[in-house]
């Protein structure tokens, strides 16, 4: 660990105000500080074997709960909840899940292996489901996406059928350059929420089906099977009072190579399939094959937490208005079956999100130690299950503590940078608010500049906390640092994001690491706290653009008494 000299959060170079004369707010200087050694020190407990992975509803939880309850605590926050308490109870289900899967589309029926092959489960609460002869009908991307003049059903009947589907976004090339995919379509290069499992999913319950089976691929995924497979194997959570259909009776991946071997034995080629896929004029096609499941399950019902802490604002007026700094606490705890010693089946969560958690108790710190208090609230949320479907943060979209109307903006962390120094910050929801403008200005205060998503295609806005605030119509800021490192070659975010993901990300080895540097961690942790600092202090409230579809979200919002 590269230990460095304790970072002043707007130190003597950035003291002065950064805002124009024109503007009506001016961020004064906090004596608030952090380091590497405090940082990492929050990241070290968490992500110790002691809390067992954190998954929600185990021993792990109740000593992850305690621990940021302590801190909150420790500085000086009050209560979050109303009620006086530093939780907010979150009714949810957990689901360990045995499927079984088979097709036949010729004399013999062909028997998948769970969960190397294919993973699924159920989404009601039966313990036992069984599924026989549904029809299997491939889909494409199961989009039906009207500002784009795009409909993968075309009417069909698909009520009680298994479908088949891929993943991402319909991947349209540019026709000005083939090599690039069409910036009119599904946004190019960036994954919208068509792209995300989530949708699939929800698509498929609305049209009715019985299963839903998504074709894993790496690169349009944004992650390896494994991935799913570990998913699969943890205990898959949902909330208890959400009444939405998020999926069919059977949801699922099915690994790419049996994908193909399907599509094969109803005499279809994938590639071909794929080809298909890509054209307006798509409909379903039968794979001529009928698909049997049988789930059994073991459920239970459990409380898990959000953790919340309060700095209550100082104006009589702005004090009822909110900024939520979020970042999720949970990971997925141990699974005895993998080999070796206990160390080696605790899935730490180190950077996801250990490190997050450690941010936003540095952010508090930073915040309790200005002289005088902000203008408006400031509420430190640390969410449980976004694992499992952002379940957390989703639950208090449904049930605010405080008004979504009055809440300003969120301000969400998933990963902090652990290596090295960069020259930008990337904005993975610009394009949406005024909080780029915002954001762009503190960032040119650091001698930085702000730079849209470099990896647009891995959908990250629709795969964070911040995502449901954004359902509610609140404006969102979520940042990272994975690009234009300081004294780096060029290719070394890609080489140690690619790093990360291919082997750490959502595994046991997301560990604490010697060789980590927070000095771009720390940057960013101070330029989230100058970014919420001046909306506390009294700052325009941010706008949605005209182009977001989350805009008329908060037109809604504001209209409710």
């Amino acid at each position: 660990m590269r230990i460095r000299p304790t970072l002043l959060l707007l130190g003597t170079a950035l003291a002065a105000p950064i805002l124009s004369a024109s503007e009506l707010v001016q961020v004064p200087p906090t004596f608030g500080t952090a380091s590497e050694n405090s940082l990492l020190a929050h990241i070290q407990v968490l992500a110790s074997d002691d809390f067992e992975g954190r998954a929600p509803g185990t021993p792990g939880e109740a000593k992850t709960v305690a621990y940021i309850e302590q801190q909150f605590r420790r500085l000086g926050l009050k209560p979050g909840n109303p009620d006086g308490s530093y939780v907010q109870t979150v009714p949810m289900r957990g689901q360990h899940a045995t499927p079984r899967f088979s097709y036949q589309g010729g004399a013999q029926p062909v028997q998948l292996r769970f969960p190397d092959d294919f993973v699924a489960y159920a989404s009601g609460t039966e313990e036992q489901l069984a599924l026989r002869d549904s029809e299997l009908v491939f889909v494409g991307y199961g989009v039906v996406a009207p500002e784009y003049g795009w409909d993968d059903y075309k009417g069909a009947d698909l009520r009680g059928k298994t479908l088949l589907m891929l993943i991402n976004d319909p991947a349209l090339p540019d026709p000005r350059d083939p090599s690039r995919l069409d910036p009119a379509m599904f946004r190019g290069e960036a994954m919208t929420y068509y792209g995300r499992w989530n949708y699939k999913y929800e698509s498929a319950a609305q049209q009715g089906a019985a299963a839903a089976l998504i074709v894993h691929e790496t690169k349009p995924a944004a992650y390896p099977y494994e991935v799913v497979r570990n998913g699969a194997l943890a205990e898959r959570f949902s909330l208890l009072d959400d009444g939405t259909a998020d999926g069919p009776p059977v949801p699922g991946w099915i690994h790419l190579d049996k994908a193909k071997e399907l599509v094969a034995a109803a005499g279809y080629d994938f590639e071909a399939l794929k080809q298909a896929a890509l054209s307006r004029d798509f409909r379903p096609i039968s794979l001529k094959a009928q698909a049997s499941f049988e789930v059994s399950s073991q459920s239970r019902s459990l409380n898990s937490q959000n953790v919340v802490g309060l700095i209550e604002g100082s104006d009589p007026l702005l004090k009822h208005d909110y900024i939520i700094y979020s970042a999720h606490w949970d990971h997925f705890g141990i699974d005895e079956r993998l080999p070796g010693p206990r160390s080696r089946q605790i899935y730490h969560g180190a950077l996801d999100n250990a490190s997050g958690v450690g941010a936003l108790l540095e952010l508090a710190k930073a915040y309790q130690a200005l002289p005088q208090r902000p203008k408006r609230s400031i509420l430190f949320l640390a969410t449980t299950a976004e694992e499992s479907g952002l379940l957390g943060a989703k639950y208090y979209g449904n049930y605010p503590l405080y008004p979504l109307a009055r809440t300003i903006a969120n301000i969400n962390i998933d990963g902090i940078n652990a290596w090295g120094r960069t020259a930008q910050i990337e904005n993975v929801t610009s394009g949406h608010s005024t909080l780029d403008e915002v954001l762009a200005r503190h960032a040119l205060a650091q001698g930085r500049s702000m730079a849209p998503d470099a990896r647009p295609e891995l959908g990250s806005f629709y795969r964070a906390d911040q995502l449901e605030f954004a359902r509610q119509g609140v404006p969102v800021l979520y940042t990272k640092s994975r690009s234009g490192y300081i004294g780096k070659p060029d290719n070394y975010a890609r080489e140690v994001v690619d790093y990360y993901v291919a082997h750490d990300y959502h595994k046991v080895s997301d560990e604490v690491r010697d060789n980590w540097d927070f000095s771009g961690g720390l940057e960013d942790i101070e330029l989230l706290f100058r970014v919420g600092q001046e909306l506390a202090q009294g700052g325009a409230r941010p706008q949605w653009y005209p182009a977001s579809e989350f805009r008329t979200l908060r037109a809604t919002l504001r209209a409710k008494p």
